[in-house]
């Protein structure tokens, strides 16, 4: 990429984001697109009743305008774990901060980046107060999660040491999904961007205090996406190299930015096909390593009881992320502990929602905790972000060291989750929390494969 071509990066990212067209995706681009619907939404739903959700969903009621509690009222847009109706603007922040808290949503391995939990909250939220079509829809879709992971890659891995790119990507996101549902050009794009990168943000040093500043980062992410293009659609402009620029993102965010990466084979790679399905319940960083322990425990056929030590071969970003949570105080802190994860898994085959909630702090899962540690491993180091490698060595209690491998964990586009999985992910999230009851859940997965075939996008419940 020559000097000249990085320089107009945005300007390219935004054109395509501005220009791309349904017909232009992929049928298997917009199946995974209804997949990713289905999972997000359950995602949503598994947020309801959620300490830090139900506070942000309060500071939407105390700011206005306010929420309808009307079931048959199709005005605005839907806050999925109230019921409730509110501005688009609203009802995209509450949305985003309940599909973030259970740790269920996707997450694109390339740019560490969770896209369904700020690309799908303020497109439903335009869709529906602007009643736009299902296909509309997967297209702003499919736009927002092309943006969003192409801007995670080019921020690069240093981005993450500090930065929550869901957070800061994830507004770029926002703003490209709203954006193609507000029908902007591609100079109104350009200036959508520029303001949602000005407002950019998001920092991991929550994770040092058990604090919810995860659930603000998505909120703020999709609302403040959706505000700038919003803003871009009345004239409003912003910073047009936000990206690329001597004092734009990169330039404050990454040493290591990747310009190439903002405008790789748009139109011909879709990174959303390349986005993973979550099959445990906890950061994402944990997952391949647990799925390595399984595999050791079916091979020799192992109880938690058997094993005395497991040191997790990992990359330099899951010690960053997962290191300073040794002693978890929250289910929500829990899933963000190596030691806790790799308890559950042992104990019960699968760290799922009810796992954490019922045994995250009990005394069989603290004892197997303080067995676990984590080691820098160079393969699995150089392989990310673009691969997550797990690899653990088990000692058991009479003495063996046995080894487990995993190149593609559960959930991954090579070992991904085929529909009837997906479903049953579905109904055990709204399960959950009484999100969704089991005819609400049943036609909600009706509706996620015929979005195309919808009209408009009305109330989901």
């Amino acid at each position: 990429m020559n000097a000249e071509t990085e320089q107009d990066a945005s300007a390219q990212l935004a054109r395509f984001a501005a220009e791309l067209k349904f017909e232009d995706i992929p049928a298997p681009v917009l199946r995974r697109a209804e997949d990713l619907f289905l999972d997000w939404l359950a995602s949503a739903l598994a947020g309801r009743g959620a300490r830090p959700v139900e506070i942000i969903e309060r500071f939407a009621l105390a700011m206005g305008p306010a929420l309808r509690n009307d079931s048959k009222s199709d005005t605005g847009a839907e806050v999925l774990i109230s019921r409730r109706t509110t501005s688009a603007y609203f009802a995209a922040m509450v949305n985003a901060a309940a599909s973030h808290y259970v740790e269920q949503d996707d997450v694109h391995n390339g740019s560490v980046f969770h896209p369904a939990t700020v690309v799908f909250p303020p497109a439903l939220a335009v869709a529906q107060s602007l009643d736009k079509s299902g296909k509309d829809f997967l297209l702003a879709v499919v736009v927002g999660y092309e943006v969003g992971i192409r801007v995670g890659e080019f921020l690069g891995r240093s981005h993450y040491r500090v930065f929550h790119t869901t957070g800061t990507a994830g507004t770029l996101a926002a703003a490209a999904a709203a954006g193609s549902l507000l029908r902007l050009n591609a100079e109104q794009m350009l200036h959508a961007f520029g303001s949602a990168g000005t407002q950019a943000a998001g920092l991991w040093e929550f994770l040092h205090d058990a604090a919810d500043s995860k659930q603000l980062h998505t909120a703020r992410a999709a609302g403040n996406g959706l505000a700038a293009a919003w803003l871009a659609k009345e004239g409003f402009t912003g910073a047009r190299k936000i990206l690329e620029g001597a004092q734009g993102m990169a330039a404050g965010m990454s040493p290591d930015p990747q310009p190439a990466q903002l405008t790789d084979r748009l139109g011909s790679r879709w990174a959303l096909a390349e986005t993973s399905f979550k099959f445990h319940a906890s950061c994402r960083h944990t997952h391949p390593a647990a799925d390595a322990l399984l595999q050791v425990m079916k091979v020799h056929r192992l109880s938690a009881a058997d094993i005395d030590t497991v040191i997790c071969h990992v990359h330099k970003a899951a010690i960053d992320v997962l290191g300073p949570v040794v002693n978890p105080r929250t289910v929500h802190q829990a899933k963000f502990s190596m030691g806790t994860v790799l308890a559950l898994v042992a104990q019960f085959g699968f760290a799922g929602l009810t796992e954490f909630d019922q045994h995250f702090n009990a005394a069989a899962t603290a004892a197997f905790c303080q067995r676990v540690s984590m080691t820098l491993d160079e393969e699995v180091d150089t392989a990310y972000p673009v691969r997550w490698i797990g690899k653990v060595t088990v000692i058991t209690t009479d003495g063996r060291a046995l080894h487990g491998r995993v190149d593609e964990p559960k959930g991954d586009p090579g070992n991904t989750l085929s529909r009837p999985e997906l479903e049953d992910k579905a109904r055990r999230l709204a399960a959950f929390s009484g999100g969704a009851n089991t005819l609400e859940i049943t036609r909600l997965i009706q509706l996620a494969w015929t979005l195309t075939e919808q009209q408009t996008i009305g109330r989901l419940l």
